[in-house]
């Protein structure tokens, strides 16, 4: 059966691989002949014990997550981590933030909450355009960790270089960028990611976190925010988020079936430079970040003119693609091409923007 699909650039929940939904389409009465569907079943059954497993090694598979890194699903996305993080690592009740955007400038609110926050480099001063020079912080000792979000969804910038730690842990959000291309995990003592841009559907965090960052003196804090509850229980302390886990799963096999993240990532160069060297040579729409700090999932893009702006959307939507509106923090025109935007879409939206720009 054809389904009449729309190009979808929203920056999430965002567009899926279709052989995954066929997949999940073709199991959603009768999983491998439970009799039910994943969302009906038990938690603690055998069968969705083999769901959550697969998933975890898969994930460690295509990341290679090193053996002395828990890998979790916690329930309440990306935002439930801004408040985990600093109750679980701020140890001296001191860290690092690093200010890049809507989403860092977020962490660091609810991090402040918790613990003293001493931003070691912002970019406010250019609206978020540019990733600062982090080659040489100025790191207190006692600093507990440094934090990034090494892609900023709104603000479309991302860390081609890691930040100079000095020895320090380094926590990386990667909520937009998870698995669009190879990454060390030993670099970092913990990586996050919300998973309804690149994984799957909205509602679950995975969480990445090397073993001695996991503490078992919380005892004060809620039982729930405790990363060593989670760890414990094999993130099956309460009913986890099943169904998400089961479709991230399936995300996981594609993803290594497809050649694993060094191919995803040539996938997702090549998309991406398809839609700048368009706005490179746009007298009409401009990209809005520096070249070098480019985010190949986010693309913030302008006319210079609010009103225009509002006329590209209806125009695009009309053409069938939806999502193109940018931030409501930030105005503007934005597309999202995440892992499962085919080149086509980019192709295709390309054309109808030259399209329009050709017209007015």
């Amino acid at each position: 059966m054809k389904y009449n699909r729309t190009y979808n650039f929203s920056a999430g929940p965002a567009t899926m691989p279709e052989e995954v939904l066929e997949e999940i389409r073709d199991e959603m009465m009768n999983y491998k002949g439970s009799g039910m569907c994943v969302m009906e079943m038990s938690h603690r059954s055998k069968v969705y014990q083999q769901i959550i497993d697969e998933a975890e090694q898969d994930l460690r598979d295509l990341m290679g997550i090193p053996d002395n890194y828990k890998v979790l699903f916690i329930q309440g996305g990306a935002t439930l981590q801004f408040s985990m993080i600093p109750m679980n690592l701020m140890k001296n009740g001191k860290a690092v933030y690093i200010e890049t955007g809507a989403w860092s400038k977020k962490a660091i609110a609810e991090a402040k909450k918790v613990g003293e926050v001493i931003v070691g480099a912002s970019s406010k001063d250019k609206n978020y355009t540019y990733i600062p020079d982090c080659s040489d912080l100025d790191i207190p000792e006692d600093a507990d960790y440094v934090y990034i979000c090494e892609n900023e969804t709104i603000h479309g910038v991302t860390w081609n270089k890691l930040p100079n730690t000095k020895g320090h842990v380094l926590v990386s959000d990667q909520s937009s960028m998870f698995l669009s291309k190879p990454c060390n995990v030993s670099d970092y003592g913990m990586i996050y990611g919300g998973v309804q841009k690149n994984i799957g559907p909205a509602g679950l965090a995975i969480v990445i976190v090397r073993e001695d960052l996991i503490r078992d003196d919380l005892t004060d804090l809620p039982v729930y925010m405790q990363y060593s509850i989670h760890a414990g229980a094999g993130s099956m302390y309460n009913t986890p988020n099943c169904w998400a886990i089961y479709v991230c799963g399936k995300v996981f096999k594609y993803l290594k079936k497809l050649g694993g993240l060094e191919a995803m990532e040539k996938i997702n160069i090549d998309k991406a430079k398809v839609f700048y060297d368009f706005l490179d040579q746009s007298k009409l729409f401009k990209g809005t970040v520096v070249p070098e700090d480019r985010s190949l999932m986010n693309i913030p893009f302008v006319t210079g003119d609010a009103d225009l702006d509002a006329e590209v959307i209806a125009y695009t939507k009309k053409a069938g693609f939806e999502n193109l509106k940018g931030h409501k923090s930030v105005g503007g025109l934005r597309a999202s091409v995440y892992n499962a935007m085919p080149k086509d879409g980019v192709v295709a939206l390309v054309d109808c923007l030259k399209k329009f720009e050709a017209e007015h």
